[in-house]
């Protein structure tokens, strides 16, 4: 079903778009890429989604033919006013050691232009060559040339990217936010929406609390340099500071000559009497010191260290009486408490029939964009429902979850103190707690979820509690990711997750990690459901696009380790490999082209958030529009098989699909099932994988959608008929068709006389086509077709089968025979 209602956008048209690269195959398998093509249909509609992939080790990069030169993308778009060409290109050589050169023609009398695209390498490892900015043109050309210096030339067509998708209609009313909400204010205004449209929202409260605004209150002696690490000390309050902690306060005094190291405490000031000597000078170390104060009653208000496991052995000089502080500067509306996190859950029907769709944002709260764009999701929703045909049509048939801040302790911290790409809870052993450390401390929650976890070996996350990317001390310590795998297990409906982030542009999806030795990912999607990620990001991004022509880069758009990184433990590879969700990642804030300057103009955090979000709100809803076509969706796809090549002894097909729709098969002629094995990618960023198979050898398939619809209704658990079958034959096309006759004509699919009638025919095409005669083998597979179309009446499958097999081949001795200057009749 096409990605559009009555007053959204135009029919989606994306080809089917190639997918990543897959596991390796078992040994009947050669992988080659399929020709870029169009799609023939679009999405599907809501209910039982395809199963998600068991995680496990898929080796990535290798090329699956060295001898093979192919265009993976060649795109036109349009940002800031001004046209770009986009290229990817895979050297046929390998590890990828070419120059590979693009030429190109800007429209029908333009000029010619060539450019050198770059090679791209992750992790030691050649990917594809590509341009690493796109090439600002002055028309759209019709194709490009990719030319390697290790010898070949490929030619494809360039494409449109972005434009055909989703749209707001005219009137939709927007901008109902203009700054990011912090929040204990984002959960205000959630409730506030649950209570002005109770038929429609209500409120779901995740079971588990945060650890809370919060932190100990802390006070340090000495600047902590390199020179004076040997007398600096600090202290770390045991109450948290709005508990007490910021009451205490500690002063360092030189009192009389000769005095000796002493600790005294006054209610919550303590006082540290210094050793001196003759002269009054201190002598007392920092190690002395902090063993004083710890031997001390002082040891019941806080705890003393030296810096950063400095021996301490340098002289502290006397201090004035500092007040220990937590350092939080929120005011005290804010709760210091650990904070329930709240969820809005919009929809007419809200008992789990419908198809789920959870939008999140504020992982890293330290990207306040996608957490304003959340925010204002929620608000156009329910605020349009009432005016607009298309929001009442998704609200009535979604169950639509929004959390605009999955880190909340970080999203105060950041939105009152400091820009934080982590939580506030600190792993780090207390003698390494020091106050100028306190903006590091915290779990990166996009990094502790099960799934594919640095303790594993997976890379891109860290176990250094000071690390950016701080997994935790093991996977899903942490409330808040517990919090929403809670979501993933109560809400079995929810199908679709959007995890936005920022900044730099892109629009990715699983797989999102792997180990570093080789390149080694998590399970990638089978080719199917690559093609539907790819097909659904044209349709959400052309609604961001529309909103003041900013477009996601084409090489920017993919599974998440293709084109930004691996990330070990993220909640997107957690939600699709344990719970079959299908789960993207917007960056915000990618780059745009100023027209005035002529230059990109990268995007920024805490620049044009406003702008950004509205942008980006857009596609929040895009997504909404790509699960509403998937709940309605009641068509199943269709599926043909197609022989790429053949020798004496080998053929290699594929099998193409109306939409984009997972493959099972077998190759052994017995009965396919869920369990078969799927049609996988050939490579990264290409089409789905050919299969090289023995000649005489049977191939059993059928298709199924993402919502679960099966092709010609066969029912793969039962016992049935009602999936596709082939036979692969020795010598040419037509005797692929004869061995089909004969494979339906035992399996009691045709009758003895239909059976005969048809090989006749077949027998005739086929020493016409062996002696050269095209025009003649046409007359004769044509009346083949007639005949199948006239006298195969009970058998759908079997009868459309024939007639596609036969027609394809009819088409390429048209083709074959045209371009030799031959004019071929054609069927009536």
């Amino acid at each position: 079903m096409p990605f559009r209602t009555a007053r959204f956008a135009p029919p989606f048209r994306r080809r089917l778009r190639p997918a990543a690269q897959p596991p390796s195959p078992g040994p009947a398998v050669h992988r080659t890429p399929r020709p870029r093509r169009r799609a023939t249909a679009v999405l599907a509609a809501a209910a039982a989604l395809a199963v998600g992939s068991s995680l496990a080790a898929a080796p990535v990069g290798a090329a699956e033919d060295p001898g093979v030169l192919r265009v993976l993308r060649a795109d036109w778009f349009t940002s800031g006013g001004q046209m770009f060409l986009s290229l990817e290109a895979k050297a046929g050589v390998p590890d990828g050691q070419a120059t590979l050169t693009a030429a190109w023609s800007e429209g029908a009398s333009g000029p010619s232009r060539t450019a050198t695209l770059t090679r791209y390498e992750d992790a030691d490892v050649y990917l594809y060559h590509r341009t690493t900015q796109p090439i600002a043109i002055s028309a759209a050309p019709a194709s490009v040339t990719i030319t390697s210096s290790a010898g070949g030339a490929v030619t494809a067509p360039v494409e449109k990217w972005l434009g055909d998708g989703f749209q707001l209609p005219a009137g939709y009313k927007t901008r109902f936010l203009t700054t990011t909400p912090s929040p204990t204010e984002a959960n205000a205004r959630l409730e506030a929406l649950a209570a002005e449209f109770p038929g429609l929202a209500e409120i779901v409260t995740l079971p588990e609390k945060t650890f809370g605004y919060r932190r100990y209150a802390q006070a340090q002696f000495g600047t902590g340099t390199a020179a004076t690490a040997p007398s600096t000390f600090f202290v770390t309050s045991k109450k948290f500071g709005h508990e007490g902690g910021n009451d205490i306060t500690l002063e360092l005094i030189a009192p009389a000559p000769n005095a000796p190291l002493t600790v005294v405490r006054g209610g919550n000031n303590i006082t540290v009497f210094l050793a001196t000597n003759a002269a009054r000078q201190p002598v007392s170390t920092a190690a002395e010191i902090v063993a004083a104060i710890n031997a001390s009653s002082a040891s019941e208000l806080l705890t003393a260290y030296t810096f950063r496991r400095n021996d301490g052995l340098g002289v502290v000089p006397a201090a004035a009486r500092q007040t220990l502080s937590d350092g939080l500067r929120a005011p005290a509306s804010i709760s210091r408490e650990p904070f329930t996190m709240k969820v809005l859950r919009v929809g007419k029907v809200r008992d789990g029939s419908k198809t789920g769709v959870f939008l999140y944002a504020g992982e890293h709260p330290n990207e306040i964009t996608p957490v304003l764009s959340v925010a204002e999701t929620a608000e156009r929703l329910l605020h349009n429902y009432a005016t607009d045909e298309w929001t009442r049509k998704a609200i009535d048939n979604l169950d639509i979850f929004l959390l605009p801040w999955s880190n909340p302790d970080g999203g105060h911290y950041s939105i009152f103190d400091t820009g934080v790409r982590k939580n506030l809870t600190n792993y780090c052993a207390p003698q390494d707690s020091d106050p100028g450390r306190r903006n590091s401390f915290g779990v990166n929650v996009n990094r502790n979820y099960s799934t594919a976890t640095v303790f594993e070996g997976w890379d891109g996350a860290s176990t250094d509690c000071l690390n950016g990317n701080y997994a935790g001390p093991k996977a899903e310590s942490e409330p808040e990711v517990r919090n929403l795998v809670w979501m993933a297990k109560t809400f079995k409906n929810i199908k679709f997750a959007m995890n936005t982030h920022c900044c730099g542009g892109y629009f990715m999806w699983t797989p999102g990690a792997y180990k570093a030795d080789g390149r080694v990912s998590v399970e990638r999607p089978d080719a199917g459901i690559e093609a539907y990620y790819y097909q659904a990001s044209e349709h959400i991004l052309s609604a961001v696009q529309t909103y003041r022509d900013t477009a996601v880069w084409p090489g920017r758009t993919g599974p998440i380790i293709d084109v930004l990184y691996s990330a070990a433990g993220n909640s997107a590879d957690y939600f699709w490999i344990e719970h079959g969700i299908l789960a993207w990642a917007f960056e915000t804030n990618g780059p745009r082209w100023d027209a005035g300057t002529q230059r990109w103009v990268n995007g920024a955090n805490t620049v044009d958030v406003t702008e950004t979000a509205m942008e980006y709100a857009n596609g929040q809803l895009g997504i909404v529009d790509v699960a509403l076509s998937f709940q309605l969706d009641a068509t199943a796809p269709e599926s043909t098989l197609q022989v790429a090549s053949r020798n004496a002894t080998s053929t290699t097909f594929t099998v193409s699909t109306s939409e984009p729709a997972t493959v099972y098969y077998t190759l052994d002629g017995s009965r396919p099932t869920l369990s078969s094995p799927k049609l996988l990618a050939a490579g990264l960023r290409e089409g789905a994988q050919s299969l090289t198979v023995t000649t005489g050898t049977t191939v059993n398939w059928f298709a199924v959608d993402p919502r679960g619809n099966v092709e010609n209704g066969y029912v793969p658990a039962g016992s049935g008929a009602g999936y596709n079958s082939f036979a692969v034959a020795i010598g040419t096309a037509v005797s692929d068709l004869k061995a089909t006759v004969e494979l339906y004509a035992a399996g009691g699919r045709l009758s003895e006389g239909t059976a005969a009638d048809l090989q006749g025919r077949l027998d005739i095409a086929q020493s016409l086509y062996t002696a050269g005669s095209e025009s003649r083998t046409i007359g004769y597979l044509q009346q083949f077709v007639a005949k199948v179309k006239n006298q195969v009446r009970h058998d759908d499958l079997a009868r459309d089968t024939l007639v596609a097999a036969a027609e394809r081949l009819i088409a390429e001795l048209r083709a074959a025979d045209e371009a030799e200057g031959d004019v071929l009749p054609r069927a009536s």
